[in-house]
């Protein structure tokens, strides 16, 4: 596996047991929470034995320090680039675990304080309560590091109203806390000062049945009204240039309304997607319009497919490009290959969609008396 910078006395993930609360921190606050493999690994035990647990009845989950999750750990993949599959064990297990909370049978409420995003939001969006603040930033930015939304949300994003899901995957745009409410990717909205004390009496309550639940939780939160300048405000716009059938043409029709008076917040959102990697739009896009007929095993061993190619460099080396550019050199220089759309052959697409050999595909178990199966180390990969 990748090596990954990890203090081995750092509890990256802390699970605690209050008579029937159960409550996980994601504990690397210095890191944003980004999710490591031990993060996967901690994650998938506690929420396994808890949910087995017929003591534990409600969930909490919350980040250390000013971020929820920052998602994926960029760097033990950039550092994992010249092994074979370094990363493929970490990337199986993060997508099994993440099919296990869209379908978890035990209240779940994440506690969203701050920065929540890519991989990160995948263990809030789902969940049964979402809470977020004011303070709360959501982003799918993986495509442009020539990467694709992952962890679940070709699904997740597609399902959302019109073409709000092709705008947050290709662009990377950022939503806050209201505009998620909003946009049904959580729950409920509370102010940042006032959620220790939600925390507190959920713990109180120490019950999972979801109507008292939600009326703790909505004794709390505010009805939210969005900002005028929202994005989603923007939803005739953005539902006529991201339903086009390919990158190039929402490109295309999105530069057409930049040049109308009043459209002056499409100029700096049109650049950074003409910045992004070509071949991770395309493979984005693809990728999102699949989701929206697939179920979310069908997505989830789709984007195992997807991740485990573009590491291997099946197409390309933009992913590593890319996390060079952001996170390792810091230039935000990234020289893409190929450098532009019309060079990306649909051909090569096709390649990193292709099925794999079925001991090889993510095995996502469906069937109720064997839920937890399907695990890494009972996988042909382990073997």
């Amino acid at each position: 596996m990748a090596k990954e910078v990890v203090n081995p006395d750092e509890l990256v993930v802390v699970g605690e047991e209050l008579d029937h609360v159960r409550i996980i921190t994601l504990n690397r606050p210095r890191h944003l929470n980004v999710i490591s493999s031990k993060v996967v690994s901690l994650l998938a035990k506690y929420l396994e034995q808890w949910e087995r647990d017929e003591q534990a009845q409600l969930i909490l989950i919350k980040g250390a320090g000013r971020a929820f999750s920052a998602g994926g750990d960029l760097k033990m993949f950039y550092e994992g680039r010249k092994s074979k599959d370094s990363c493929l064990e970490v990337v199986y297990r993060m997508y099994w675990l993440c099919y296990h909370i869209h379908t978890y049978k035990k209240t779940q409420v994440a506690l969203v304080q701050g920065i929540s995003m890519g991989g990160g939001a995948s263990l809030m969006v789902p969940m049964k309560f979402s809470v977020v603040t004011e303070k709360t930033v959501f982003a799918t930015p993986e495509a442009s590091i020539g990467f694709h939304v992952d962890c679940g949300f070709s699904y997740m994003l597609s399902h959302l109203p019109g073409h709000l899901g092709e705008y947050l995957a290709l662009t990377g745009a950022r939503l806050n806390g209201k505009e998620l409410v909003v946009a049904g990717l959580a729950t409920h909205f509370v102010p940042l000062e006032k959620l220790p004390e939600l925390e507190k009496r959920l713990i109180s309550l120490n019950v999972g049945d979801e109507n008292s639940v939600k009326a703790t939780i909505e004794e709390f939160s505010l009805h939210v009204q969005l900002d005028e300048d929202s994005i989603l405000n923007k939803k005739q716009i953005i539902d006529e240039c991201f339903s086009k059938d390919s990158v190039a043409d929402i490109i295309k029709s999105f530069e057409v309304e930049a040049s109308k008076e009043g459209n002056e917040w499409i100029g700096p959102v049109l650049k950074g997607l003409k910045r992004s990697s070509p071949t991770g739009l395309k493979i984005t896009l693809r990728s999102i319009r699949e989701g929206r007929k697939q179920t979310l095993a069908e997505s989830l061993k789709k984007e195992f497919r997807l991740t485990m190619n573009i590491l291997r460099t099946t197409i390309s080396a933009d992913v590593y490009e890319g996390i060079r550019a952001l996170t390792i050199d810091k230039d935000n220089a990234p020289k893409w290959d190929p450098p532009i759309l019309d060079q990306v052959d649909d051909e090569k697409i096709d390649l990193v969609f292709r099925p794999f050999t079925e001991d090889l595909e993510l095995k996502v178990p469906e069937q109720e008396d064997c839920r937890w199966d399907g695990k890494y180390e009972n996988s042909a990969y382990a073997k």
